[in-house]
């Protein structure tokens, strides 16, 4: 692996990143928080194939990658981060295999493991900013609660067969901050919501909230635009139709 990047950039950088550096909003400042910035993806799937093939184009300096998964074949109609080729390999390695050649300048940290209770805060709390590409109940509530403990950002999103949603979760920072339990309390029981396994999902689908999850982890590393905290983002892939849903802390007679 490469070593710790330097905020510093260098000749090559800055051409690699004149678009980026010629935005008011965002300009050399802004990529050098980018090259500083420390994000963890966990998932390396569908969701997170885009958001690591954006975040490590973009110059984010380190990402980690959390998977304890294999490539599969019914994978890659849409984890375009995986070649045929890669099918039985690990998920961390085969996408540390691609994000190498689109950029050597980004430090991969490699888990090709399952997020746990036991083992989240010490992953966690290497990071500056986590974003949530899992596939189950289980790892979304262990994440929000972990980062919300930990004092990290959150950014959440979630596929169905033919929809989206996407949050930003910063509860830490008090006031009128919601948490993702403020979102949605509970888990749902087990078996009434579908996996993609068994309902399927369009392929292109996690492009576009992944995409959008890399978004909002650039808005919030370089301080330009507003971030989704307090807002939940649908996105209705048969319809082409966006809606924005407000939400709020819960009282504790709600909770």
């Amino acid at each position: 692996m490469t070593q710790a990047p330097d905020e510093k950039l260098n000749k090559e950088e800055i051409e690699r990143y004149a678009r980026h550096i010629l935005l008011p909003e965002i300009g050399g400042a802004g990529q050098q928080k980018l090259k500083a910035a420390k994000v963890l993806v966990v998932g390396a799937g569908g969701l997170g194939a885009p958001v690591l093939t954006y975040l490590a184009a973009a110059g984010v300096g380190t990402l980690g990658i959390i998977d304890d998964d294999v490539v599969s074949l019914s994978n890659l109609q849409r984890q375009v981060i995986h070649k045929t080729s890669a099918i039985g390999e690990k998920k961390t390695e085969s996408a540390a295999e691609t994000l190498e050649a689109i950029n050597p300048h980004v430090k991969l940290d490699l888990y090709p493991i399952r997020l746990t209770e036991e083992n989240a805060a010490e992953i966690i709390g290497k990071f500056d900013l986590v974003i949530d590409g899992s596939d189950n109940f289980t790892t979304r509530y262990l994440l929000a609660d972990s980062c919300e403990n930990l004092k990290k950002p959150l950014v959440s999103g979630a596929i169905g067969r033919f929809d989206g949603s996407l949050t930003v979760l910063m509860p830490y920072l008090g006031g009128e901050h919601p948490s993702y339990r403020d979102l949605f309390p509970t888990p749902p029981p087990k078996g009434v919501i579908p996996t993609c396994a068994e309902a399927g999902v369009i392929g292109a689908l996690p492009g576009v909230i992944g995409s959008l999850e890399a978004m909002e982890a650039i808005k919030i590393i370089t301080g330009c635009g507003e971030p989704l905290i307090g807002r939940l983002l649908l996105y209705d892939g048969l319809s082409a139709r966006f809606e924005t849903i407000r939400y709020k802390k819960r009282t504790s007679t709600q909770k």
